[in-house]
This record gives C-alpha cells, structure tokens and sequence, in this order.
C-alpha cells in the first residue's frame, strides 16, 4: 500500500525525536565516561601510582648494629664481630634433602641447625632465605665458594654478631642476646617491627636485658624492587639506621678478672664499691659461665652440665643471693643503739656465754662468755651476747630503720637481672606475711643477723661504705652512655653522728688489727693500706641441746649443703677510706678463716691496681700469698693480650 505523504512526513518526526534522544544519551555517555577518565587519571593519579609502586616495590628494614659496652678503661666487654652464615633460598634449591647432603660433604653442619631451618622452611614463603649454618668459618666459605655450581640456593652470608671477648669475667654483670621468641613479644605491649626480623637478637638476662632500648639502635630501611610473586629483583636505594649507644660500666676489668680468679672454685660472691662516688669496681660471681655459648646457640649438654650443678653457675650470687648476714650485721645493732642513746662508748654488757630469755638459751660463739665488753670490744671479738641485750633494748623496729639507713632491705636500682631486696623484719611484717605477732626470741635472732634477716652481698658492700663514708653511697654501675656521664653515686650525709660512726669504725679496725679481733689473721700490714673489716657466720642449719652439749659438729664434717656461709665486710684505707668490700662464701665455714682472706687479696688488688707488695702482708703469709699470686696470673692470660691489643 501506497503511503501518503503525510505519513512520510510524521514518521520522519519520529526518526528525528528518537535520534536525537538516542545520540543525546550516547552524548551523556561518552562525556560522563570521559569524566570519569579524567578523575582517575588525573584527580586520582597519584594515589594509584602510590599503589601500584607499592605493588612493584617494597621497604624492608635493616637490622642496626647493637651497641657496644666497655669497662671504666675502654676495653670492651661486649662487641659485634663480623659472621660468616650460610643460608639456603627454597625455591632455587629445588631438591632440598639433596642440596643439604652436597654441603654436608663440603662443610660440617649440626644436625640440630638443620632441622630448625627445615622447620623455618615450612613457615616461609620460598624465595626468602633461611640461616642453615650461623657463624661459619672463613674456610668454610671459601669452599662453599668454590662448590658454587653444585649448590644451587645456597649463599653465605656476612653480618655482625655479637661476642663476648671476656667470657666469664662479666657474665653476671653483662648477660647475653639471643634470638627474639614468643615470650619475649607478649611481653612489649608495642613491639618494634625490628623484632619481626628472623633471628634477630635482643638482651636475655643482665646489662644486655635492662639496657636492651638503649643498645639496640635504630633500624634502618632499604627499597627493593620484586617481582610479581615478591621475589628480590633488584635494590634501589638504602638508608641506615643508627647503631645503638655504647654504654661505659664503672667496672675495672683488670679487677674483676682478680676477683674471678680469686673466687676460684667457690660457690661465692664478691663486691668491690669505691666509698667516694659508689662505683661499683668489681662484681664477681662464682662459678661462672661463658655467655657466647648462648650467643651461638648452647647444646643440651652444656645447659644441663651448668643447671645441674650444685653451685649454681646460672646465679648472679651479688644481687640475687640473699643470705642471713650473721655479724656482719652487728654494725647497724651498734648504731642503732648509740642513735637511740640506749648505750654511749663507756657502756658494757657482761656475757657470761649465753643470755636466756623466755625460757630459752640464746648462746654466744664463745662458750665461756667474754666477761665486760664496751661497744668497740663487743665488735671487736663478735659477742653476741652483747647484741642480744642491745637489741632488747633498742626494738626490733629501730633496728630496722638503721638498717634501711644503711642499704639493707633495699632494692637497688642497677641495670642487672632479678635485683633482690633482701628483708629486715617489723613486727607489722610478721604479721602480714607470716599471721603471727612478733615475739623477744625474733629480736635475739636479729640482733646477730639471723633469723629473718636477709642480705645480698651487694647490699652488705653499700652499708659498708655508707659506715666508711658517713654518707648515703648509691650503687653506680653505669659510668657513660655514648659519653655522657652519669648521675655520681656519692649522696648526702647519713645524718648519723660523727661519734657514733667513729666507734663502729674503730670497732672494725680493732676487728682486723687487734690481737684479740676475729679477722686478726687476714690484716694488712702495710701502713697506709690498713683496712677495717668485720666477720660473719651465718648458720644454715639449726643446732640441737643435745649437739651442743655433745659438742658442735665442725663444718669439716658436714656436708658441703649444711655448712654455715662465710662473710667479710671491709673499707680501706681506715684513714681515708677508697674502697668496700663484701665477700660471701656459700656454705664456707668460717668467715674469719674463709671469706676474710679472700677479701683482703680483693681489698689490696684495689688498692694497688696491680698485685700489691708481699711486704703488705704478714711475713708469715708470704710464700703462701707469692704462690697465689703465680698461679693467679696463670689464669689471665686472656686479659693481658687485650691489653695489649688496646694498647
């Protein structure tokens, strides 16, 4: 059918109408695409160019050298050596088990070090490389080296490690490091992601633990760029991080290594604290222990052979021993009575050899008493029935506060692991930790140093040098850090009187150099060198009527665990007084006959700063002490050649 030019005409409208709409939407089309193009490539370029740099490339950190740690000289205690590792990449090994044999035969490897990285292996991702062998010798590189071709994935490696030129000598004061664990990370509550880094080490016990912030620098960051499944292609620029300070100990090493060697093979500690500024010269705990051996990983059998031992190597006896200080602690019963003005310099006590008291005999070392003795007598010949009477009179809670006064029941604050605080008892403690109400007998036992006293030998060197000094001497161990100095230990006067600090001085003066006095055997002779010292003996076992009347058994015919601790206290010179001393001897016998030899040597190494003069000592203790002192430099050979090195 024909159609008519009208409906042409209409149906040409219609075309236009839907053409127009058509193109209009296809306009709005392409001008909100092109809007769209507009905002992502340029509105948005730069944050997708930042995600598709973070695609190509990655930042990793790079592990800061740990700082160093030096004695009061220089010499170091504690440094970074370079290291030879091996490592192994997965996925460029291919067939692991084999590649391992092949480098079995070239190097010796530890079984032990080779299940761990299998273990790592399964953990990891396949490009990353894990450690098979840490500290390897140069000779072992070299031939791995060599064997190149035949070792596909593996790559040896050079880092810093850390070492511990001195070994035993400062194993208690420094500690060691060791790999970050699990327990380490719960218990920062924000962990620095250096710690993430595998095998990174950080302080376990000791200095290398309390000081870990300072020591560990700061880590520093590489970019690398990796390809799409993250492995390394190649490194674009770098930037270091900053080694961690170097920290200065007041500690001689010269001194310390004497005091080491001196302990020999004792279960014993020793302090030496200079009475001026509280710097602590030496710090020794024996037996001792290698700390690289924990650096490198220490076997089964070697942890076994130091947790096992009776002695307790593992223990740093200084801070953490804390024994009952027997007459060491008739000094603070002393002062406290002459504070209190219970008694004056002229006042004697009568010990007939025991005192009794509720229906109890508390009994004096000497068993026929010791007749009238003033203050300066009851020191100088250790009566206890002296002190018995004293502290009746005094409290128990005097006592107490002289004792505070002078350092003891107090914790330290020193950079070192497990500080103890010791205890002196108050009746108010015994209530709140035992249940019970004070009794007289508690106060008997106290005055002597028994009973519920507790002391470490750290806190028996600082009340001594608070007694030698008159003032409020705080233990310092930490001289610099990265050359700034630290606050001095030396403190404020005591606010005890000069008359009371002069009777307990002499007192102790009378004890090394009186012909009567309980240290007598281990005095100096030398003039200027005299020292003031006093003896302990602090049971550990309890001593039956029976026995006594029987008759005490000797410490000799004990066993080694039932013997009493030997302890020595000492300032010297008298008339100037430079240094204090405090030697403790576990379940040594006497401390006249134990402990007092072995602190005089430490006083008079001090002193001298080199083995002092055999005309220092008794004539009759010559040869003895000649002979020591041979087979004493025989022991350190180590320390002159890093004198000589530094030198």
């Amino acid at each position: 059918m024909r159609r008519t030019p009208k409906d042409t005409q209409t149906s040409a409208r219609k075309i236009t109408r839907r053409s127009l709409v058509l193109g209009g939407a296809q306009l709005g089309f392409m001008g909100l695409l092109a809007w769209r193009m507009r905002f992502l490539q340029v509105d948005q370029a730069d944050q997708f160019r930042m995600l598709a740099e973070e695609n190509r490339i990655n930042m990793r950190l790079i592990p800061p050298a740990r700082g160093e740690i030096y004695d009061r000289n220089g010499i170091a205690i504690a440094r970074n050596e370079p290291a030879y590792r091996i490592t192994m990449v997965e996925e460029d090994a291919g067939d692991v088990d084999e590649v391992i044999a092949r480098l079995s035969r070239i190097v010796l490897l530890d079984p032990g070090d080779i299940e761990r990285a299998k273990t790592e292996m399964k953990r990891s991702a396949p490009f990353l490389p894990i450690t098979l062998a840490d500290r390897v010798s140069w000779t072992d590189v070299s031939r791995i080296a060599v064997n190149t071709p035949a070792l596909p994935g593996i790559t040896p490696e050079v880092g810093l490690s850390r070492a511990y030129p001195l070994d035993q000598d400062f194993a208690h004061v420094v500690g060691y490091v060791g790999p970050v664990s699990d327990y380490d990370l719960s218990k920062i509550e924000d962990p620095d992601p250096v710690l993430m880094i595998p095998r990174f080490q950080i302080g376990k016990v000791g200095l290398e633990a309390k000081m870990e912030d300072d020591l560990r620098g700061t880590a520093g960051a590489k970019r690398v760029e990796v390809n799409a499944v993250g492995r390394v292609m190649r490194e674009l620029d770098r930037q270091e991080g900053h080694q961690g300070a170097s920290i200065q100990l007041t500690t001689d090493y010269l001194l310390q290594n004497y005091v080491q060697a001196r302990l020999g093979g004792e279960s014993a500690a020793a302090v030496v604290i200079d009475c001026t500024n509280g710097d602590i010269l030496a710090i020794g705990s024996a037996p001792s222990f290698d700390p690289n051996l924990f650096v490198r990983g220490i076997s089964v059998s070697d942890y076994r052979a130091l947790t096992e031992n009776k002695y307790r190597p593992l223990a740093n006896k200084t801070v953490q021993g804390t024994y009952p200080p027997g007459s060491t602690f008739k000094m603070v019963v002393a002062l406290a009575g002459l504070e209190a003005g219970v008694i004056s310099g002229r006042d004697t006590y009568y010990c007939n050899g025991h005192l009794k008291v509720s229906n109890r005999r508390f009994h004096c070392w000497r068993r026929g008493g010791h007749g009238h003795l003033n203050v300066i007598g009851a020191l100088r010949e250790s009566c206890d029935v002296f002190f018995y009477e004293l502290a009746l009179e005094v409290g128990i809670e005097r006592i107490t506060e002289m004792a505070n006064r002078l350092g003891l029941g107090v914790q330290h604050d020193l950079p070192m692991s497990a500080v103890a605080s010791g205890l002196m008892p108050s009746k108010q403690w015994k209530r709140d930790v035992r249940g019970q109400e004070w009794v007289i007998g508690d106060t008997v036992n106290a005055s002597i140093g028994q009973g519920f006293v507790l002391a470490s030998p750290m806190q028996l060197a600082v009340m001594t040098a608070r007694i030698a000094s008159g003032n409020n001497v705080t233990p310092r161990l930490i001289k610099t850090i990265d050359g700034v100095e630290q606050p001095s230990g030396a403190g404020e006067s005591l606010g005890i009187s000069a008359a009371s600090l002069k009777l307990a001085r002499d007192g102790m003066f009378e004890v090394s150099n009186s012909r009567q006095g309980t240290g007598y055997g281990a005095r100096v002779i030398a003039e200027n060198m005299r020292m003031a010292g006093k003896s302990g003996t602090s049971q550990v076992r309890n001593i039956s009527v029976a026995e006594r009347a029987a008759g005490v058994t000797s410490n000799a015919d004990l066993p080694w665990e039932r013997r009493d601790h030997a302890l020595w206290v000492d300032f010297a010179p008298f008339d100037n007084p430079k240094v204090a001393v405090a030697v403790v001897v576990e379940h040594g016998g006497g401390g006249s006959s134990v402990a007092a030899p072995i602190a005089r040597d430490i006083t008079l190494q001090a002193l001298y700063g080199e083995d002092p003069p055999l005309e220092a000592y008794p004539a009759k203790d010559r040869d003895r002490i000649a002979e020591q002192q041979r087979r004493l430099r025989a022991l350190r050979p180590r320390v002159e050649k890093e004198k000589m090195s530094r030198a």
